[in-house]
C-alpha cells in the first residue's frame, strides 16, 4: 500500500466532521467549552444611568457658576438609590456604581468641593458639564444584543461578559468522547513492578492529557495484552465514543493484531502508513460515525500524530475554529535533504539579536525519546523530497502548546 500523504490523511480524518450538540451547563464550568448558540444579553449594562465618580449628583444648571453652595438632601451607595428627587439647588451625597437620582444630570467629583459653612450643604468649587461622570444606561450593551457568537470560545474575558448579560448558565458543545486503548504484553502502568523485559507505559496519561488540553473528553480503556479476545473486547466497548484511539500494535509484525481487531469489530480502514516521521504506521478507519485512529506504540510518534490530526478534529467537533497554523522561523542549523516522508523534527525555539525565532534541531530524533520531545519548543516541517537547507534559511514550525 503507497504511503498516504499527511494533507490528504488529514482530510480523511476530518471529513464530514462537525460540531457536536449542545449541553447545557453552569457557568462556572464553562471555561475552555465553545459556545453552541448565541449568547444575548439579559438586561442592559449598565440598567441604569450611573456614577462613574464618587462625588455629588446636581443639575448641570445649578453649578454653572461656582462657587455655589448646595443643599444635601440625601445619599446614594452602590446598590442603594435615591428614592427622591434632586430639585434646584439641592445635591445627593453619590459613590461610584450608584443610580444618579431623577432630576440630577450630572456629578461634581468629590475633590471638586469642598465643606459648606453650614451642615447639610456642600460647597462646588468646579463646575460640571452636564452629564459629566455619567454613565447612561445601555452604555456598554443593550438587552437583546448577542454578544457572543455561536462558535465563540469562553475565556476568562467571555465568561465575565456572560455573568454581566445576567446568565448563569450556558449552551456549550458537547465535549467529544475519545477513548484510549494501549495495547502490548510489554506494558505495566506506572508505579508497577516491571519485568526486565517490559517497560512503562506513558502514552495513554500523555494523550489523555493532550486531549483534555485541546477540548475532548479522554476515557481510558487500559491496558489490554496483546490477545485478539481481549483486543476485539475493549473495541466493541469503545462503540460509544466519539473517537477512538487505539496504542500499538498497528505495525505488520505476527504480535501487531489491532488491525484485525478493528476489522472484526465493523471499523472500515481508510488509510494505513501515512508518509510521515514520526508516525508512519498509523491507522484511520470508520465505525458508523465513530473515527478510529491506530496510533504508532513510540511515545513521541503517538503525540506527533495526536497533534498532528486528533487536535484538528476535536476542533471540529466543538466548532473551534481559532487558527491553529505553523509559524516561519530561522534555522539555527543546516538540514539534509529529505526523503518522501514528510518530517516532524523536533527542534528549541529562540529569539536571535534581531528579533527572529530561531528553530534548532536536536541531534537526535529517535521517536522513543521523551526527554528530547520534552525538551523541545517546536517540530519544524520538513515537507516531503525538500531539498538540503543552510543555517539562516526560513522553515514553517509547528508549536508544542500542551
Amino acid at each position: 500500500m503507497a504511503l498516504v500523504p499527511v494533507a490528504d490523511a488529514l482530510a480523511q480524518v476530518l471529513k464530514g466532521a462537525k460540531p457536536l450538540a449542545g449541553e447545557d451547563v453552569p457557568l462556572t464550568n464553562a471555561h475552555g467549552r465553545i459556545l453552541a448558540e448565541p449568547l444575548k444579553a439579559q438586561r442592559p449594562q449598565p440598567p441604569f444611568p450611573a456614577s462613574a465618580m464618587d462625588g455629588y449628583a446636581v443639575r448641570a444648571a445649578d453649578v454653572r457658576k461656582v462657587p455655589v453652595t448646595l443643599n444635601v438632601v440625601g445619599e446614594a451607595p452602590a446598590g442603594h438609590g435615591y428614592g427622591g428627587r434632586v430639585h434646584k439647588g439641592q445635591a445627593v451625597r453619590i459613590f461610584t456604581g450608584a443610580p444618579v437620582p431623577k432630576g440630577a444630570d450630572t456629578i461634581v467629583i468629590q475633590e471638586d468641593t469642598g465643606p459648606a459653612a453650614e451642615k447639610g450643604f456642600v460647597t462646588v468649587l468646579e463646575g460640571a458639564a452636564e452629564g459629566s461622570f455619567v454613565r447612561p444606561a445601555g452604555l456598554d450593551f443593550r438587552k437583546g444584543e448577542a454578544l457572543l457568537p455561536r462558535f465563540t470560545k469562553l475565556g476568562a474575558r467571555e465568561i465575565g461578559l456572560a455573568a454581566a448579560m445576567n446568565h448563569d448558565r450556558v449552551m456549550v458543545v458537547r465535549k467529544p468522547s475519545v477513548a484510549i486503548l494501549a495495547t502490548g504484553d510489554e506494558l505495566v502502568e506506572p508505579g508497577g513492578n516491571p519485568r526486565d523485559d517490559q517497560i512503562i507505559s506513558s502514552n495513554s496519561l500523555a494523550l489523555a492529557a493532550m486531549i483534555t488540553t485541546f477540548g475532548g473528553e479522554p476515557v481510558d480503556l487500559g491496558l489490554v495484552p496483546d490477545r485478539m479476545a481481549r483486543i476485539e473486547d475493549a473495541i466493541a466497548r469503545a462503540a460509544g465514543a466519539d473517537i477512538l484511539i487505539t496504542i500499538g500494535g498497528a505495525s505488520v509484525g505476527d504480535h501487531d493484531l489491532v488491525q484485525d481487531a478493528m476489522l472484526a469489530q465493523g471499523v472500515k480502514l481508510g488509510f494505513w502508513k501515512i508518509a510521515m516521521r514520526p508516525g508512519k504506521p498509523l491507522m484511520f478507519g470508520r465505525r458508523g460515525s465513530q473515527r478510529v485512529i491506530g496510533l504508532p506504540g513510540n511515545p513521541v510518534s503517538s503525540m506527533v500524530c495526536t497533534r498532528l490530526f486528533i487536535k484538528p478534529l476535536i476542533a471540529a467537533l466543538t466548532g473551534d475554529n481559532q487558527p491553529d497554523e505553523p509559524v516561519k522561523a530561522v534555522l539555527g542549523a543546516a538540514m539534509k535533504a529529505n526523503d518522501q516522508r514528510q518530517d516532524y523534527v523536533r527542534a528549541t525555539l529562540a529569539r536571535n539579536g534581531k528579533g527572529q525565532l530561531v528553530a534548532t534541531a536536536f541531534p537526535k530524533q529517535d521517536s522513543s525519546m521523551q526527554r528530547v520531545f520534552r525538551e523541545a519548543d517546536c517540530l519544524i516541517i520538513r515537507p516531503a523530497h525538500a531539498p538540503a537547507v543552510k543555517a539562516g534559511e526560513l522553515a514553517d514550525v509547528l508549536l508544542l502548546d500542551f
